[in-house]
Protein backbone atom coordinates (compact mmCIF):
# COMPACT_ATOMS: atom_id res chain seq x y z
CA UNK A 1 0.00 0.00 0.00
CA UNK A 2 1.46 3.27 -1.04
CA UNK A 3 0.50 6.90 -1.29
CA UNK A 4 2.83 9.15 -3.23
CA UNK A 5 2.49 12.89 -2.98
CA UNK A 6 4.35 15.20 -5.29
CA UNK A 7 4.16 18.59 -6.95
CA UNK A 8 5.49 20.84 -4.23
CA UNK A 9 8.03 23.55 -4.85
CA UNK A 10 8.92 27.20 -4.48
CA UNK A 11 6.37 29.74 -5.67
CA UNK A 12 5.88 33.46 -5.23
CA UNK A 13 3.00 35.04 -3.36
CA UNK A 14 -0.13 34.92 -5.49
CA UNK A 15 1.12 32.01 -7.53
CA UNK A 16 -0.32 28.54 -8.05
CA UNK A 17 0.73 24.94 -7.60
CA UNK A 18 -1.01 21.62 -8.07
CA UNK A 19 -0.21 18.76 -5.76
CA UNK A 20 -0.87 15.17 -6.78
CA UNK A 21 -1.45 12.06 -4.71
CA UNK A 22 -1.24 8.69 -6.41
CA UNK A 23 -2.50 5.58 -4.65
CA UNK A 24 -1.49 1.99 -5.26
CA UNK A 25 -2.08 -1.35 -3.61
CA UNK A 26 -5.44 -0.58 -2.06
CA UNK A 27 -8.77 1.03 -2.84
CA UNK A 28 -9.43 4.04 -0.65
CA UNK A 29 -12.79 5.68 -0.07
CA UNK A 30 -11.68 8.96 1.51
CA UNK A 31 -8.69 11.13 0.72
CA UNK A 32 -7.42 14.26 2.37
CA UNK A 33 -4.62 16.76 2.33
CA UNK A 34 -3.04 17.93 5.56
CA UNK A 35 -0.16 20.31 6.06
CA UNK A 36 2.40 20.96 8.74
CA UNK A 37 4.36 24.16 9.08
CA UNK A 38 7.57 24.29 11.16
CA UNK A 39 6.77 24.22 14.85
CA UNK A 40 3.06 23.74 14.29
CA UNK A 41 0.57 20.91 14.48
CA UNK A 42 -0.46 19.05 11.37
CA UNK A 43 -3.69 20.62 10.14
CA UNK A 44 -6.45 19.64 7.77
CA UNK A 45 -6.56 21.34 4.40
CA UNK A 46 -9.12 19.50 2.28
CA UNK A 47 -10.90 16.16 2.02
CA UNK A 48 -12.85 14.21 -0.56
CA UNK A 49 -14.95 11.07 -0.75
CA UNK A 50 -13.96 8.95 -3.74
CA UNK A 51 -17.54 8.14 -4.64
CA UNK A 52 -19.91 11.02 -5.10
CA UNK A 53 -18.96 14.66 -4.91
CA UNK A 54 -18.54 15.33 -1.21
CA UNK A 55 -15.61 17.60 -0.46
CA UNK A 56 -14.54 19.70 2.47
CA UNK A 57 -12.08 22.56 2.64
CA UNK A 58 -10.62 24.28 5.66
CA UNK A 59 -11.80 27.85 6.13
CA UNK A 60 -8.25 29.11 5.66
CA UNK A 61 -8.12 27.79 2.08
CA UNK A 62 -11.72 28.11 0.91
CA UNK A 63 -11.96 29.88 -2.40
CA UNK A 64 -8.24 29.39 -3.07
CA UNK A 65 -7.65 25.62 -2.91
CA UNK A 66 -9.66 22.87 -4.57
CA UNK A 67 -9.43 19.13 -4.01
CA UNK A 68 -10.42 16.87 -6.89
CA UNK A 69 -9.97 13.33 -8.15
CA UNK A 70 -9.23 11.51 -11.39
CA UNK A 71 -10.68 8.01 -11.44
CA UNK A 72 -8.69 6.91 -14.45
CA UNK A 73 -5.41 7.93 -12.82
CA UNK A 74 -6.47 6.77 -9.34
CA UNK A 75 -5.19 10.09 -8.12
CA UNK A 76 -6.28 13.02 -6.02
CA UNK A 77 -5.17 16.58 -6.59
CA UNK A 78 -4.96 19.81 -4.65
CA UNK A 79 -5.07 22.87 -6.84
CA UNK A 80 -3.65 25.79 -4.87
CA UNK A 81 -4.19 29.31 -6.15
CA UNK A 82 -3.49 32.75 -4.67
CA UNK A 83 -0.83 31.28 -2.44
CA UNK A 84 0.22 33.16 0.68
CA UNK A 85 3.36 32.92 2.82
CA UNK A 86 1.29 31.26 5.54
CA UNK A 87 0.59 28.38 3.14
CA UNK A 88 4.24 27.36 3.44
CA UNK A 89 4.32 23.85 4.88
CA UNK A 90 4.93 20.21 4.15
CA UNK A 91 1.76 18.87 2.57
CA UNK A 92 0.71 15.29 3.23
CA UNK A 93 -1.74 13.13 1.39
CA UNK A 94 -3.82 10.83 3.60
CA UNK A 95 -6.36 8.15 2.81
CA UNK A 96 -8.67 5.68 4.46
CA UNK A 97 -10.65 2.71 3.21
CA UNK A 98 -13.79 3.98 4.94
CA UNK A 99 -16.12 6.53 3.47
CA UNK A 100 -15.82 9.15 6.20
CA UNK A 101 -18.65 11.47 7.05
CA UNK A 102 -18.13 15.14 6.41
CA UNK A 103 -17.48 15.99 10.06
CA UNK A 104 -14.78 13.33 10.38
CA UNK A 105 -12.77 14.29 7.30
CA UNK A 106 -10.72 16.85 9.19
CA UNK A 107 -9.54 14.43 11.89
CA UNK A 108 -6.03 13.17 11.15
CA UNK A 109 -6.43 10.08 13.35
CA UNK A 110 -9.19 8.82 11.04
CA UNK A 111 -6.70 8.08 8.25
CA UNK A 112 -4.68 4.87 8.19
CA UNK A 113 -2.45 5.62 5.22
CA UNK A 114 -0.14 8.59 4.70
CA UNK A 115 2.15 9.73 1.93
CA UNK A 116 5.65 11.02 2.49
CA UNK A 117 4.89 14.74 2.23
CA UNK A 118 5.87 17.38 -0.28
CA UNK A 119 7.23 20.80 0.62
CA UNK A 120 5.48 23.95 -0.53
CA UNK A 121 7.31 27.22 0.01
CA UNK A 122 5.63 30.52 -0.76
CA UNK A 123 8.07 33.39 -0.93
CA UNK A 124 7.32 37.05 -0.57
Amino acid sequence: VQLQAFGGGLVQVGGSLRLSCAASGRTFSTYAWFRQAPGKEREFVAGLRWSGSTTRHADSVKGRFTISRDRAMNSVYLQMNSLKPEDTAVYFCAADTRSLIWSSMSLKNMYDSWGQGTLVTVSS
